[in-house]
């Protein structure tokens, strides 16, 4: 792989790659989806009937088309398929409503739409014949693939957006409403790597364990396995049960993680024993709390290698290898790595974007070679030490300006998290006629605890921070707001003070 990874700028030598990989299962098992193995030639088969369906609407091979995507075997194929054909493929994420799903669709004005039967509604019909769309439904049973809307229509053109063949997929819309980022095909090396990082291709090793949502940069844990030439356990969605016993039946060694997922995995109280086979987990999607890592280290031995990523870099830019985490893991446990090869990394001043210094506190920029020369500017706040590594501090744009004085909602949040009977806590900025904003706190309990009152909690920040930091609320909850990627939404926890101030 790495002797390739310039190769064929405008995707092809990646799809020709990925096509290889597809073809190179045959008759071995491949995918296992609700605890049925699927092989490489049942998902080429799904792969043919998608492409015969959208061949009889009329639908070009370059033409683009919109999938609501499930964590469901004939999406991955489908995915899978369109990478490799090079297609434009936009995500369209199905866990909201009917109509949200119909406007979506409405504005993307795709050649095709691909659903799963149940997400066939009459609105989303409706707004695919409006666009002049064809449509295919997928499903497990036979047949497979279908047609709803036979052929496009002519004289309907697609939003120019959707032009770039590779990924159309969302942001995780933690702090507004998920935007849609084009990834090139070529660019979907560098997210490959972000999962592989560097591993040699075994089909000997267990199976990738695949449960991120697809329609966001999870994607990437769905093209780990074929360019590993490894088998995949497909989980449609997150459960403790089904996760613990995909890793104890085949004793997997590796899968990424997010700081939910640990939480749940110690508040179920699962067996040390059932997770042995885990050598390590790499994790990311959100910052480590110190006191869960600590808590789930000691509890099951497992190092956790977290790194950093988002959509906009189609990936990690920074992690820890099993290597680094021996040498530099316990001098350097706050740190989310090194910056992953072909990408650059540099900690800038918020107001002028220049370079700071080594230890000092700025935005985190970075530069993904595969992705272009521009340098890409976030809002996390973070510094790199002499060695290289980063370590984050926090969103530079989640600050509380509370009158003047400026709160990271990170500060208080690690307080709320030391308090026994928290398993896990939100803190936002909320409107205020006379100070601007103030915080608000939002606490998911552990289960069999005793529940803590309001005014415990609060006392609990107060003997800690200065007063300024102090929720004006806190709300206990029986589950925190999360999105599929199981990232905490602040405008939803915002909405629980409104409803509380109503």
């Amino acid at each position: 792989m790495a002797s390739s990874m310039h190769a064929g700028d405008d995707g092809t030598g990646f799809a020709e790659e990925l096509t290889a990989h597809l073809t190179g299962y045959g008759d071995r098992p491949f995918i296992e989806f609700e605890h049925q193995w699927y092989s490489g030639t049942d998902i080429e088969r799904y792969i043919d009937q998608v492409s015969g369906a959208l061949d009889d609407a009329g639908v070009s091979g370059s033409a683009p088309v919109a999938l609501v995507v499930r964590n469901r075997l004939p999406h991955a194929a489908a995915i899978l398929g369109f990478i490799a054909q090079r297609r434009p493929l936009a995500m369209v994420y199905s866990y909201q409503s009917d109509s949200a799903i119909a406007r979506d669709i409405e504005a993307l004005r795709p050649a095709a739409v691909i659903a799963d039967r149940e997400d066939w509604t009459d609105p989303v019909v409706a707004a695919s014949a409006r666009i002049g769309s064809a449509g295919v439904a997928l499903s497990l049973t036979v047949p497979n693939v279908e047609s709803v809307m036979p052929r496009r229509e002519r004289g309907h053109d697609h939003d120019p957006a959707l032009s770039t063949a590779g990924l159309h997929i969302l942001t995780s819309g933690t702090t507004g409403p998920p935007r849609r980022l084009p990834l090139r095909t070529a660019v979907l090396r560098h997210t490959v790597l972000s999962m592989t990082g560097g591993l040699a291709a075994d089909p000997q090793d267990p199976p990738e364990l695949v449960f991120w949502p697809f329609g966001s940069v999870g994607i990437c844990q769905l093209l780990a396995a074929p360019f590993l030439g490894k088998r995949m356990v497909l989980l449609e969605k997150f459960t403790v049960q089904e996760w613990v016993r995909a890793v104890k039946t085949y004793r997997i060694r590796r899968t990424g993680v997010q700081p939910a997922i640990l939480r749940m995995l110690l508040d179920a109280d699962v067996a040390r024993e059932d997770l042995a086979s885990l050598e390590s987990l790499p994790g990311g999607s959100g910052p480590l709390d110190p006191g869960l890592r600590a808590e789930f280290e000691q509890r099951y031995g497992i190092p956790l290698l977290w790194g950093y990523g988002a959509t906009e870099f189609a990936g990690s830019v920074c992690a820890w290898t099993p290597a680094l985490y021996d040498e530099f893991g316990a001098a350097k446990p706050g740190s989310v790595g090194r910056p992953l090869p072909g990408v650059e990394v540099r900690i800038i001043d918020p107001d002028t974007g220049s370079e700071l210094r080594v230890g000092e506190q700025g935005f985190l920029a970075a530069r993904v070679a595969v992705i272009g020369p521009e340098w890409i500017r976030t809002t996390d706040l973070g510094s790199m030490d002499a060695d290289g590594f980063v370590t984050l501090h926090g969103r530079g744009d989640g600050a509380i300006n509370r009158g003047g004085f400026k709160i990271l909602p990170e500060t208080v949040r690690s307080v709320l998290l030391g308090h026994p009977a928290v398993l896990d806590a939100a803190v936002v900025g909320v409107d205020d006629r006379r100070l601007g904003q103030v915080p608000f706190a939002a606490v998911e309990l552990r289960h069999g605890m005793p529940t803590p009152g309001e005014r415990e909690l609060l006392d609990l920040v107060r003997a800690e921070l200065p007063s300024q930091h102090v929720p004006v609320a806190i709300a206990v909850v029986d589950e925190l707001p999360r999105n599929t990627a199981m990232k905490v939404l602040v405008r939803d926890v915002a909405a629980l003070y409104e409803a509380r101030s109503a």
